[in-house]
């Protein structure tokens, strides 16, 4: 699953983003709402290291997340484009 997604986000003071929930659209094209119960940062806008430490800019911040769907916790993955301010997931 990759798909365009709705986020409610905090931004901090420091210029973090703190994502608070997500609704996307199933295959049917039904909307549906998670609460976040924990996220980590995987890669933030900046600097990143590639391989053959190259450094490169980024604008693509990355999230792991974990949601409660039917009462499962399950893993995805949040990708914020800051350039098109546009946010996916994929599970």
């Amino acid at each position: 699953m990759n798909r365009k997604a709705d986020v409610i986000c905090q931004h901090t003071s420091d210029g973090e983003i703190i994502p608070i929930k997500i609704r996307f659209a199933d295959e049917d094209g039904e909307f549906h709402t998670y609460a976040i119960r924990a996220y980590r940062i995987v890669t933030k806008n900046g600097d990143i290291l590639l391989p053959n430490e190259v450094t490169a800019k980024s604008h693509i911040w990355i999230f792991e997340c974990r949601i409660a769907v039917f009462e499962k916790e399950i893993s995805v993955r949040l990708f914020y484009n800051a350039h098109e301010n546009m946010w996916k997931i994929v599970k």
